[in-house]
């Protein structure tokens, strides 16, 4: 049960920035954590501001508007974060927007990047509703995808992914199209061989769900499809260039408002019923939390 207690103000070590939190994320890499620990205490994306700078620490990060990832006390005041895990955030951007490209954003340009060029094909995406998959949506069709079909839980959503670029939407329990050429699986499990069985001779499967599933190899041989996975992680570490790639182009796609995050902000308060809808899949878009 989330809840909310006093604490002193972390101080920064050697090589570290103290962020004064403005919004924190809330998603359901948070509701797994809890249900494997309810006392743990969440790490996320947050976006806020530096107000101190740790020994080693460049002093020009000093009253920067940040974003980016830490792995603990996303929902404190003030957290103590990694430069290398955050990222100045552009004059022009508002902290909502920021706060859902920042792990949302890349984790959906680098699902598109892993299935190749998607101009002119056929994507289907599922968990379309979600912080990461509605910005999917957009990116697809940023990139110029023929027809983007939009995978749902309920039929309550349609609205929602409509309004974010699907040109189609399904629920789980419908048909899918055939022989789609690409499709982005944000929900793992057993949509993960569902999506295989609906790729095109030669088409592509993005998996990106941390909550795994299965796939029979067999049914990949005959058409010659391809099965792949990315996570952020790797690339953060080992292709830093390819990461801030992205990261620019979220940039420039918001300021052309051809990017449009949809956010909702709740109190910190509110963070236990925040959970517990997004446990539940009620949640369209980011969800995020207020510490001021």
């Amino acid at each position: 049960m989330a809840q909310c207690v006093d604490r002193p103000r972390p101080q920064p070590g050697p090589g570290q920035l103290l962020v004064r939190v403005e919004l924190a994320g809330v998603g359901i890499g948070t509701v797994r954590m809890l249900r494997a620990d309810p006392v743990a205490d969440p790490g996320g994306e947050m976006v806020g501001t530096v107000v101190a700078v740790g020994d080693d620490t460049d002093s020009e990060w000093l009253g920067r508007r940040i974003g980016g990832v830490v792995f603990e006390s996303v929902y404190d005041d003030h957290v103590c974060a990694a430069p290398a895990l955050v990222t100045a955030i552009p004059e022009g951007v508002g902290s909502a927007e920021a706060l859902a490209v920042v792990r949302g954003g890349l984790v959906a340009s680098g699902a598109l990047h892993a299935a190749g060029s998607v101009a002119g094909k056929s994507v289907l995406i599922t968990g379309a509703a979600s912080g990461c998959g509605h910005l999917a949506l957009q990116l697809a069709r940023a990139a110029g995808a023929a027809r983007v079909t939009a995978a749902v839980g309920s039929a309550d959503k349609a609205g929602f992914v409509r309004d974010c670029g699907a040109d189609d939407v399904v629920t789980y329990d419908e048909q899918w199209p055939p022989a789609v050429d690409v499709v982005l699986d944000g929900v793992g499990g057993k949509l993960v061989q569902r999506g295989v069985d609906q790729l095109a001779p030669y088409g592509v499967l993005v998996a990106f769900s941390a909550a795994g599933g299965a796939v029979d190899a067999a049914t990949l041989l005959g058409e010659c499809k391809t099965v792949t996975a990315f996570s952020v992680a790797l690339p953060s570490r080992t292709r830093p260039e390819l990461v801030r790639q992205w990261r620019e182009q979220m940039w420039k796609l918001l300021r052309e408002k051809a990017l449009r995050p949809r956010v909702r902000i709740a109190e910190r308060a509110g963070l236990a019923g925040v959970i517990a809808e997004i446990a539940a899949r009620r949640t369209l878009g980011r969800m995020a939390i207020t510490t001021r």
